[in-house]
């Protein structure tokens, strides 16, 4: 039973963490203040309402007047119970400052260590906004083994992000500073997933001037904002509830062809569509498809090329020739589209 209770006792401990030497230090103090009440009543005879407040106006130090006179043993039990209930006091006090700098330490240590972090990032993605897509946004990309980092305001949010493991800085997303900090420079993409049309526009244009190069993928609410925020630099515009409201169109006129696409995009399958970029030094350059032998050495199936001039060429014949700088769109299961990665 009393290695239950020690162990009972050590798992407080744990749970509590740095509040534990506070908890002590109340507990310590209630049993000072009921010593005092019952020592005043046993030594001295008095009633519970004159010991209690004799007790409360010692441990205060208000200096007021003895309730009653005290004996010789009276005075002596005073003085101990003024030593024990200011050094409780002093005690909670420590306590109580040990949580705040331990507490504030530890903030600052952990945001210091995750932008230097976010520093030594390259060609990984930022996300604007951690709300209902943001944060469906992060997860897939999260998902896939690629770095994120999030830019969001919401105090809460934030500390959802941190218990997460996501990497975040608390700020304003159309801040040059804040885009700036979380590597817009070396970032390969940047994603405004903001609720504000306006601000969605700004962080766009910003980050376009800040990096003419990254691609900038930005949310609208409405058709209408698809040519400003393209205006503003966005590479893309995506209309979330217009795309819900398609597939839900689509579930119920191809239900087969949409519930195979949903069971391939959650995993349910090994199957995979993805980017296949053709560098310079491919031996996969000047071949046409079936010299390739893309599809009996890897299994996999080129639903369309994107030439270096941005046209696309869907369904390409088996004579089409594979040129450098080239996007190959491809389908199949991930390992294979892991082996092919050698080649390109």
């Amino acid at each position: 039973m009393i290695k239950t209770f020690h162990q009972r006792m050590l798992g407080l401990r744990a749970k509590m963490g740095t509040y534990w030497s506070m908890l002590l230090g109340a507990v310590f103090s209630i049993f000072v203040v009921i010593t005092g009440v019952l020592g005043f009543m046993l030594i001295e005879g008095w009633d519970f309402i004159s010991s209690f407040y004799m007790v409360v106006i010692t441990l205060s130090t208000v200096g007021f007047m003895e309730v009653h006179q005290l004996s010789d043993e009276g005075r002596i039990f005073t003085a101990l119970l003024i030593i024990g209930g200011v050094g409780s006091f002093l005690y909670i006090a420590a306590a109580f400052s040990q949580v705040l700098v331990e507490g504030r330490l530890q903030i600052l240590w952990g945001k210091r260590r995750m932008m230097k972090e976010i520093g030594r990032l390259k060609d990984h993605f930022i996300v604007c906004g951690y709300g209902r897509i943001g944060s469906i946004v992060t997860q897939e990309i999260m998902g896939e083994g690629h770095s994120v980092v999030v830019i969001e305001q919401d105090p809460e949010l934030i500390e959802r992000m941190e218990q997460d493991g996501i990497l975040c800085v608390e700020g304003d997303a159309t801040s040059d500073e804040v885009l700036l900090s979380v590597g817009l420079h070396n970032a390969r993409s940047l994603i405004s997933a903001l609720t504000s049309e306006a601000a969605n526009v700004y962080v766009t244009l910003t980050a376009r001037q800040l990096n003419p190069d990254i691609t900038i993928i930005a949310r609208a609410g409405d058709k209408s904002h698809i040519s400003r925020l393209e205006l503003a630099g966005a590479n893309r515009v995506v209309l979330p509830h217009f795309i819900g409201g398609i597939r839900m169109a689509q579930s119920v006129l191809r239900p087969t062809a949409t519930n195979f696409v949903e069971v391939a995009l959650r995993g349910g399958i090994d199957l995979q569509m993805e980017e296949l970029y053709v560098s310079p030094g491919s031996e996969l350059v000047g071949k046409d498809l079936v010299d390739s032998q893309i599809r009996p050495r890897f299994n996999l199936i080129v639903i369309a090329i994107k030439q270096v001039s941005g046209d696309m060429v869907f369904n390409p014949g088996p004579k089409e020739i594979i040129h450098a700088k080239a996007t190959l769109l491809a389908v199949g299961k991930k390992r294979d589209l892991t082996a092919i990665q050698e080649i390109l």
